[in-house]
């Protein structure tokens, strides 16, 4: 089997990768065993060295990772080099904090000494998406192996360039050989993986059809698993808001990465009174981002990162436009180019309100009230992130009890930061990544009692 990355821009190849055989897989999995038996014996101070020495090859090398984040993916240039010192800065946080998070914790209970130890729990396996490829490989592996785990990557076949570069990465940084290993396979072959005794635990960022089936699989097998799924997040406009910055941010928030992101701002939901004037500027917001090669500076937006969720995309509008949503920019196609649109009218029987939209499409409807607004945000399978726009922030707090979503950004577009957990509901998934939430996934939180 061979895999092949394709420039999006170009549509030319740019590598290829032979697959690995099922005795390959087998030699990755106990070399990352062997790997996890010493490495858990090792003392906070060697897992913070190599978090240390990884953080500084990123920085030395952002821009060579960037380029190959861009040319595989579509992103542009600034947006990749943005993801790669994002890497950087989690590595410093877990550097930091990983001793604390990870600390035994005192009970009081009649025993003369109890509390809770945080042991690792062995081989991670992560199937990770192509979107972010460098930050969401990161975001689940550095946590994993700072607790003491081991850990092996099956990336989106598409960016089988960065998960080279990633594994590169950890030999230059002076990794145990062993502790990280990215895998070549195909989908299918992931059960193999999961099945084994030897591996402990499973990951998954991507769409909520493939969470399913893996988190199947992790039941089938008594695997602990953590699953990142899609969003359909609401990006709420009241009518004390600033609508200038929210339309900055808004369309920032629905077009970085061409749209091609979990949390970005998707569904659009604003108060009747202050619709027009967010139109206004959000046509011109849109119709001002500069389209093109991501590999030239100063292109805002490039291409999507293959010709399927293209064609995915548009027949979500085109099915939109027939229930009767408003054209309002955008919506022309130039090879893997989907221009970024702006849609008015929408209702909840359209594809672009009950489906993730996973491209540059801004779906905008109004509502009458705050209750309307809120009911609308919730009327989703999805719960991953939501944004509430208003200069009321004592009720951005109240209202930030609705919602029902993992992430709520008020007056900002929603983001993950290491500081704080990330995860989702209902369809978004379940589990949290980042903070001390995150690195105690995957660990054997084991209760300790003296008498």
């Amino acid at each position: 089997m061979e895999f092949k990355s394709i420039n999006p821009y170009s549509d030319k190849v740019i590598d290829t990768h032979k697959g690995m055989s099922d005795k390959d897989i087998e030699k990755s999995i106990e070399k990352s065993y062997r790997a996890y038996k010493s490495w858990k014996r090792k003392g906070i101070e060697e897992r913070v060295k190599l978090l240390t020495s990884l953080s500084e090859n990123l920085k030395e090398n952002v821009d060579n990772y960037a380029q190959i984040i861009t040319q595989e993916m579509g992103k542009v240039l600034t947006e990749s080099r943005a993801e790669v010192n994002k890497c950087a800065s989690l590595c410093d946080y877990y550097a930091s904090y990983a001793e604390e998070h990870l600390a035994d914790e005192g009970v009081s209970t009649e025993a003369s000494y109890s509390a809770v130890q945080y042991q690792p729990l062995g081989i991670i396996l992560g199937v990770m998406p192509w979107n972010y490829p460098f930050w969401q490989v990161m975001r689940f592996a550095i946590p994993a192996l700072a607790a003491g785990n081991s850990v092996l990557i099956k990336h989106a076949s598409n960016v089988f360039s960065c998960a080279k570069a990633i594994e590169s990465l950890f030999v230059l940084s002076d990794a145990p050989e062993g502790l990280f290993q990215s895998l070549t396979i195909d989908g299918k072959t992931v059960e193999k993986v999961i099945a084994s005794p030897m591996v402990e635990a499973v990951s998954f960022t991507g769409s909520t059809q493939v969470g399913s089936k893996i988190a199947t699989l992790a039941g089938k097998y008594i695997k602990k698993s953590v699953l990142e799924l899609g969003g359909s997040d609401p990006f709420i406009v009241l009518s004390d808001a600033d609508i200038e910055k929210a339309v900055e941010v808004g369309v920032r928030a629905r077009m970085q990465n061409a749209g091609q992101s979990c949390i970005a701002a998707k569904r659009f939901i604003i108060m009747a009174d202050v619709a027009d004037d967010f139109m206004d500027a959000a046509r011109a917001k849109v119709a001002s981002l500069k389209i093109g090669n991501p590999m030239e500076e100063g292109v805002q937006m490039g291409p999507m990162a293959r010709q399927d969720l293209v064609y995915s995309l548009n027949e979500q509008l085109s099915e939109s436009l027939m229930k009767g949503a408003g054209l309002i920019a955008g919506g022309k196609i130039e090879g893997n180019i989907f221009h970024p649109t702006l849609l008015k009218s929408i209702t909840p029987e359209m594809p672009v309100f009950y489906e993730e939209t996973f491209g540059p499409m801004m779906s905008v409807c109004t509502v009458e009230s705050e209750k309307e607004a809120i009911d609308f945000a919730n009327m989703s399978d999805f719960g991953l992130g939501a944004s509430i726009w208003t200069s009321d922030l004592d009720k951005a707090k109240a209202l930030s009890r609705k919602i029902e979503a993992g992430n709520v950004f008020v007056n900002a577009k929603v983001t993950s930061h290491p500081k704080l957990p990330f995860g989702g509901v209902k369809s978004s998934g379940y589990g949290r990544e980042l903070s001390s939430f995150g690195i105690k996934e995957f660990t054997n939180i084991q209760s300790l009692w003296i008498d």
